[in-house]
């Protein structure tokens, strides 16, 4: 019986895999050699997959096992925070930050964010140190999907499949779907996966509340064992905890590489306004109900082995293994909707910005291709070897990776809005940032003079608000102190709005 149920639940998630695959050749077929077309789908994207690519992209082992996994531990109000406060201000940063990038590439033809500020700002260098910090922060956050995978597997399976297995699985299945797809099949395939997490979640919340008899029953049963959950705030929960999460992961959700390259993608600017238009609302479709399903677990009593993930353990109690099998495939659709663009952005940063304008200007596009797809691998494949180790929990791993792009976003808005940045200050100001970012990251708490250096909070804020405060400053006052080179252009810039 044991063996049979394994077989089907690994038999659901082999499909849905072989799904995804056959999507990908599919786009492969209809994909032009150009990196236009490889990296942006050559910026013909309509609301819904435009929407949707966003949606499932962003979505990971952070959204599906992290916040579940956080409300389990210490109550519901994560909703308030991924659920309605970050749905908002990315929503916001969008409009502000992604509509002027896309006016701004659809008048110069822009692949990656480093290209447009290179040539703004007439600095390789400057290209270089944006793909590079952009590497540098998605290594760890290709690593959390690969760690989600491989806990959804051991909690779905209670331990017959171990956790390298599904870690291996992801990666493996990551670094072939992006050698074949390309952005139109990351697309085509992020539109079947949001869809198809957005209706197992909400069965799933339906099956769950059928089961142990309605939200009464679940109430009740929190009150006893968890009250603390019943009542806003307290614990975890300060009003700047909330605030400095919902900031920092919004802001620096607009410099993930595989976020920022969307902004470029849209057909036409009324794309692009329904798109962040509808935002808030999708995100609170599918938070709401996964962020519950963690924090109803805890007020139920389910028992979360150590290393494992709720949302798996919670489905494994109270929905045949059939049905948890489909849940956690959802969950290995938005764990792989994230690494496969991740992948895709990374090996247009690396190739864009730092192989074509240092190692070979010349280079063909056929060859362009390759280094792109070697990249892929060596990339993937090193933050599989990294996932083995488990440095830190998902939450804690994806929370650093949020930050560190966190510190870019304020130079990249001051530059768009700015003709007086200069190279120097937007170089400053991003460096900068990421420097005091990386010590508080790896440097001891050392108390000087009184005040704790390197502390993971100043007055009840979070370091990575400073940083991010830093930037803005360092950006700015160079810019103010230093000359402009005569090879900056500042009128590159220089775009007006489209009504449709």
């Amino acid at each position: 019986m044991i063996e049979s149920t394994l077989v089907l639940q690994l038999g659901i998630i082999g499909a849905y895999l072989i799904v995804a695959m056959g999507i990908g050749i599919v786009a492969y077929r209809v994909t032009a050699s150009t990196a236009e077309d490889y990296y942006l789908a050559s910026r013909t994207l309509g609301t819904i997959v435009l929407l949707f690519t966003t949606f499932a992209t962003l979505l990971s082992a952070f959204t599906f096992f992290g916040g579940p996994n956080l409300t389990y531990g210490s109550g519901p109000e994560w909703i308030l925070v991924m659920g309605l406060m970050d749905g908002i201000i990315f929503a916001i940063l969008w409009y502000v930050i992604g509509y002027r990038q896309w006016l701004i590439g659809q008048q110069h033809g822009y692949v990656t964010l480093g290209e447009m500020l290179g040539d703004r700002f007439g600095s390789k260098r400057l290209r270089a140190v944006i793909a590079t910090v952009s590497i540098f922060w998605l290594f760890p956050y290709i690593m959390l999907q690969q760690m989600g995978a491989g806990e959804a597997l051991v909690g779905l399976t209670n331990g017959a499949v171990p956790y390298w297995a599904g870690a291996a699985l992801i990666t493996v299945f990551i670094i072939l779907y992006v050698a074949v797809s390309g952005l139109r099949g990351v697309a085509w395939t992020d539109t079947l996966q949001g869809l198809f997490m957005l209706g197992v979640i909400w069965i799933a919340v339906g099956w769950v509340l059928t089961s142990v008899g309605g939200v009464d029953t679940i109430n009740r049963s929190m009150a006893s064992s968890n009250p603390e959950f019943l009542s806003l705030g307290g614990g975890l929960y300060t009003p700047q905890w909330m605030i400095a999460s919902a900031v920092t992961i919004a802001f620096g959700v607009t410099m993930f590489p595989q976020i920022n390259q969307r902004f470029f993608m849209a057909n036409d600017a009324q794309v692009l306004k329904r798109s962040f238009a509808l935002w808030p609302i999708l995100v609170l479709l599918l938070f709401v109900p996964a962020f519950l399903l963690g924090s109803w677990a805890a007020g139920l009593g389910v028992s979360v082995p150590e290393g494992a993930n709720v949302i798996p353990v919670l489905l494994g109690n109270y929905t045949p293994a059939w049905f948890a099998a489909l849940v956690v495939a959802g969950a290995m659709a938005a764990m792989m909707s994230s690494s496969d663009s991740m992948l895709l952005s990374g090996s247009a940063y690396l190739t864009r910005d730092i192989y074509r304008p240092f190692v070979n200007p010349d280079a063909s596009a056929d060859r362009e291709g390759w280094i792109a797809r070697f990249g892929v691998a060596i990339f993937a494949t090193a933050a599989f070897v990294a996932s083995l180790f488990r440095p830190g929990t998902v939450i804690t791993v994806g929370d650093t990776a949020f930050g560190g792009f966190a510190q870019m976003t304020l130079p990249v808005m001051i530059a768009l809005y700015w003709g007086g940045t200069n190279r120097q200050g937007i170089l400053v100001g991003i460096s900068g940032a990421q420097l005091f970012y990386i010590l508080h990251i790896f440097v001891p708490s050392t108390p000087i003079a009184g005040v704790n250096l390197f502390a993971s909070t100043y007055w009840g804020w979070d370091f990575a608000l400073y940083g991010m405060v830093l930037s803005a400053v360092f950006t700015v006052g160079v810019s103010l102190l230093t000359t402009t080179d005569t090879s900056e252009n500042s009128q590159a810039f220089a775009v007006g709005t489209q009504a449709d």
